[in-house]
């Protein structure tokens, strides 16, 4: 994996993994070690639907120029909160986030806002590169000193289309950016941390994307990824599903299991929109419930859970929220999309703000991002 970098960030992938692997690994398991220690799980009656609290007007994030896109937030050395997030052109409309999004950061001195934006992180850069004309589904991860921005990426024409440009849709794969500071510069690199398998018959045959990942308790990253076969009707294909897979470090190289989690049979696209954690007892995911098959509440947001990663079993309280907002005023917004859930964990281990995208009409083309706060019930 030869790196491409920006800002004068040269590097080497042999020189990275030399200085960085025992950095990274070693580092890991010291930073889940802490983290694991300040908290002792949420235990088995984790319910995030009675978590929920009023939104401020500061938390719902947007800009008049771009549809705003999913919403990752890391707290920075500097004290300050840096969201990652993708926008392109509201000009263009929702549809073109698959040949016209970039990641981008915005900045805040609270996990709810307001932020501001700062910077592009990883613009476009030219069809000839996997990841050159979109970047979309950032995730940050803090390992040890490093900072891992995960994303999908791809190219294609650029042309925007109804319902969908499949010719982006289908290059996508996952990538990661490195940086020792959220402002970077980040290093990207010329290949996917993970590409679609070469075997035709695997259920990520045709594209990879939507990366959730989190430390491992004994070291290494977690990550499961949305993956679409080639068995259904092109150019669709499908079905959607999702799959987990490890690394010994960040930037891979990662090992796939290629057995669907987040299904139910005769579902062709159950879930998408995972965000993974671990919270000291077990891992836990919050995942888009596409038609509420698994919370019974029609679209959703839903709660799961796994000992070791790989086994995932819906969560006693599956239910986390349908696509509303309650504002600061006790009113109740009603959205047409709230999705892309992540989450920002304070330093107790516990969930603090969960992060949406959002959107209020159909046509999804003014979005936004929002900062739910949540507060452990008493």
């Amino acid at each position: 994996m030869k790196p491409l970098s920006f800002a004068s960030a040269h590097v080497l992938r042999r020189d990275f993994l030399r200085l960085s692997a025992a950095a990274c690994t070693g580092l890991t398991a010291r930073l889940y070690a802490a983290t694991a220690s300040a908290s002792t799980g949420l235990g088995d009656d984790l319910d995030l639907s009675r978590w929920l609290q009023p939104v401020p007007a500061s938390a719902i994030f947007e800009d008049p120029a771009y549809c705003i896109w999913c919403g990752s937030v890391v707290r920075g050395d500097d004290g300050r909160f840096h969201l990652f997030y993708s926008r392109w052109p509201r000009k263009l409309g929702h549809k073109a986030w698959v040949t016209h999004s970039e990641v981008a950061r915005a900045m805040a001195d609270s996990p709810t806002g307001p932020f501001k934006h700062a910077a592009v992180v990883l613009p476009a850069r030219g069809e000839k590169f996997w990841d050159g004309s979109c970047t979309h589904n950032p995730t940050i991860l803090r390992v040890g000193k490093k900072y891992c921005l995960y994303y999908m990426g791809n190219y294609g024409d650029g042309v925007v289309q109804q319902p969908l440009n499949w010719i982006h849709r289908n290059h996508q794969r996952i990538g990661v950016a490195l940086a020792d500071s959220p402002a970077g510069p980040w290093t990207r690199f010329d290949r996917p941390v993970v590409d679609v398998s070469a075997d035709k018959e695997a259920p990520d045959a045709l594209m990879t994307s939507n990366p959730a990942t989190c430390v491992r308790p004994d070291g290494g990253v977690l990550m499961v990824y949305k993956a679409v076969a080639t068995k259904g009707k092109a150019p669709f294909g499908g079905p959607v599903v999702h799959l987990v897979a490890t690394a010994a470090q960040p930037e891979g190289p990662f090992q796939k299991s290629l057995t669907p989690i987040f299904t139910r049979p005769g579902e062709h696209f159950a879930a998408e929109d995972p965000f993974l954690w671990h919270d000291g007892g077990r891992y836990r995911a919050v995942v888009k419930d596409n038609n509420g098959i698994f919370t019974g509440r029609g679209y959703s947001l839903a709660l799961w859970e796994s000992r070791d990663g790989f086994d995932w079993k819906l969560a006693k309280h599956p239910f986390v929220t349908t696509p509303e907002i309650t504002r600061a005023d006790g009113t109740t917004l009603k959205l047409n999309a709230l999705e892309r859930p992540q989450l920002w964990i304070d330093a107790r281990g516990e969930p603090a703000v969960l992060y949406c995208a959002g959107a209020y009409e159909a046509d999804r083309e003014r979005s936004f991002n929002v900062a739910i706060p949540l507060r452990r019930p008493r």
